[in-house]
C-alpha cells in the first residue's frame, strides 16, 4: 500500500463539530511531521470561524476544493457515518489517505466498498477507534497477554445511560438517533468503542447474536441491544445497552472473567483499570487521559504513512466491528 510521499502528513479535514474540536484536529497540527492545510464544512462561515482558530491557512465549503488540494496527502473524514463511504471513495479517487471517523459507516456492505476502493486506489484506510491507542486500554492488553488473570473465560459488558443523558430527544439535528444517518441508534454510535477494542484484545468475534427494541418510541433508533457472542479462540461474551435508564442506574461496566482472576473498566466514565487476583487481592491502575483523545492513536496513523510503525486500527479491523453490529441487533421474533 502507498504510503505519502515527503516527510510530513499534511492533512485535509472535511466536518468541524465538537469531536473534530476537541478530540482530534488538535493533536493533527501538534504531533510532529503533521499539519492540518484546509478544512472543509458546508457552511463556510463555520469553516472560516474552525480555520481561524486552529490557524488553518485554507476553508473551503466543497468537497473537490479540498480533494483537489495538491499538497494535501491525507484525508480526515469527521462527518456523520451516512457519508463516510461517499467521501472515502472520492477521497481514494484523488489518491489520498483515508482517516474515517468511527463508526466506519453504516453497513458493513458500505464498509466492504470502502475497502474495496482504497486496495484499487492504492491509498491506506483507517479507523477513528482510538481507544486501541489510550494508555488505560493498552494496560488491559497487557495484563491479558502477561497471563495476569490466567486463561480468559469470558467478557460481560453493562453500560446503561439515563434517560436524558447529554442530549435533548426532540431535536430534529440529533443525528445519532437518527438510522438513516448513523446506521442505528446509540448503541452504533458507543458500543463501537467497547467492540472494537476487545477485537484487538481478544481478536474477532466470530459469532454474535442479540434483540434490540425501541421501548420508549422516542425516537426513530432502538434504545436497548442485548447479546451474546464468541471470539474466534472459543471466549465468549455477553452485553446489554441501554439508554433509557434512572439515573440511579446508571452504569458503565466491562468484566474480563479468567481462570485466575478478574479485569474491570468503563469504556467511557473512568479511566481505572482494576485488577483481582486470588493470589494478589484487589490492584488498582489509574491513567490520565490525553487533552485531545485521538492523539495517540493519530501518532500511529502518522508513523505508518510515513514508513516508521504501524497503525491498529485499519478499515478490515474497522469493518469488523460494524458487521458485528448487525449480527447484534438483528431481533428474534417469536410468534
Amino acid at each position: 500500500m502507498k504510503k505519502v510521499s515527503g516527510n510530513k502528513i499534511i492533512w485535509g479535514v472535511i466536518g468541524g463539530g465538537d469531536v473534530c474540536e476537541r478530540k482530534s484536529a488538535p493533536a493533527m497540527y501538534k504531533i510532529p511531521n503533521s499539519e492540518i492545510r484546509a478544512i472543509m464544512r458546508r457552511n463556510i462561515e463555520k469553516a472560516e470561524d474552525f480555520a481561524k482558530r486552529h490557524r488553518i491557512p485554507y476553508w473551503y465549503n466543497q468537497v473537490d476544493q479540498i480533494l483537489s488540494d495538491p499538497e494535501i496527502n491525507a484525508i480526515y473524514i469527521a462527518t456523520p457515518p451516512s457519508s463516510h463511504a461517499e467521501l472515502t471513495l472520492k477521497a481514494a479517487k484523488a489518491g489520498k489517505a483515508v482517516y474515517v471517523e468511527k463508526p466506519m459507516a453504516t453497513s458493513y456492505q458500505e464498509c466492504l466498498t470502502m475497502i474495496e476502493a482504497c486496495e484499487r486506489d492504492n491509498v491506506p484506510l483507517y479507523v477513528a477507534y482510538y481507544r486501541r491507542a489510550l494508555p488505560n486500554f493498552l494496560k488491559i492488553r497487557d495484563l491479558i497477554q502477561q497471563g495476569a488473570i490466567g486463561d480468559v473465560r469470558l467478557v460481560n459488558i453493562s453500560l446503561y445511560k439515563p434517560f436524558n443523558h447529554n442530549t435533548n430527544f426532540e431535536q430534529e439535528n440529533n443525528w445519532r438517533v437518527n438510522p438513516a444517518i448513523s446506521g442505528g441508534g446509540y448503541f452504533h454510535d458507543l458500543a463501537c468503542h467497547l467492540l472494537d477494542f476487545l477485537d484487538f484484545l481478544l481478536g474477532p468475534i466470530s459469532q454474535a447474536t442479540g434483540i434490540s427494541s425501541n421501548q420508549t418510541k422516542m425516537y426513530a433508533a432502538d434504545d436497548i441491544v442485548s447479546t451474546a457472542f464468541s471470539f474466534e479462540n472459543g471466549i465468549v461474551g455477553n452485553g446489554t445497552w441501554c439508554f433509557t435508564t434512572a439515573n440511579c442506574a446508571e452504569r458503565d461496566l466491562t468484566t474480563i472473567v479468567g481462570s485466575k482472576g478478574t479485569i474491570e473498566f468503563a469504556t467511557f466514565s473512568d479511566s481505572r483499570v482494576i485488577l483481582t487476583t486470588d493470589q494478589n487481592g484487589r490492584e488498582e491502575f489509574n491513567f490520565t487521559i490525553p487533552e485531545h483523545i485521538q492523539e495517540p492513536l493519530i501518532r500511529l496513523v502518522a508513523d505508518d504513512l510515513l514508513g516508521q510503525g504501524t497503525c491498529p486500527s485499519t478499515g478490515v479491523s474497522g469493518a469488523r466491528t460494524n458487521l458485528v453490529m448487525e449480527k447484534m441487533c438483528k431481533a428474534i421474533i417469536v410468534n
